[in-house]
């Protein structure tokens, strides 16, 4: 059931059974409530996490940075490069997320580069958005 549903984000279109099979296995789902912190600005990373249903608000400093809704993507930044989070994610509304730790994350870079790709271009147009922002990544 979870593989349907995996194919319906558009992070992961695209994909061969046998990828969405790992997907599958990497991935959990979790359900949050309105105004629960999914990441907080400073944390160190643990995971990476996709929004399939509801919406979010990001932060930094207690300022508005982005409104996220479904499909959008967030921790990738701090897993990626190694820092501790650079911004706080929060529901604004209840929120269903496909969650990926790191251990598993860095399995999906390493067998579907494709997602790798995708993921890393939205990073670095987030880290020029935060650099014109005066934002430090």
């Amino acid at each position: 059931m979870k593989a349907k549903r995996l194919r319906k984000i558009p992070l992961f279109e695209g994909l061969s059974d046998h990828q969405y099979e790992r997907l599958e296995r990497w991935t959990d789902e979790i359900d949050v409530p309105t105004d629960k912190h999914l990441v907080n600005q400073g944390a160190y990373p643990h995971e990476f996490m996709v929004i399939e249903t509801g919406t979010a608000e990001v932060t930094h400093d207690g300022e508005h940075l982005a409104d996220l809704g479904p499909g959008d993507f967030f921790g990738e930044m701090a897993l990626l490069l190694n820092v501790p989070r650079t911004a706080t994610v929060a529901a604004t509304s209840d929120v269903t997320l496909v969650v990926m730790h790191d251990r598993d994350f860095r399995a999906m870079e390493e067998e579907i580069p494709l997602i790798a790709r995708r993921v890393n271009a939205i990073m670095e147009e987030r880290r020029a958005k935060s650099a014109d922002q005066g934002i430090e990544t």
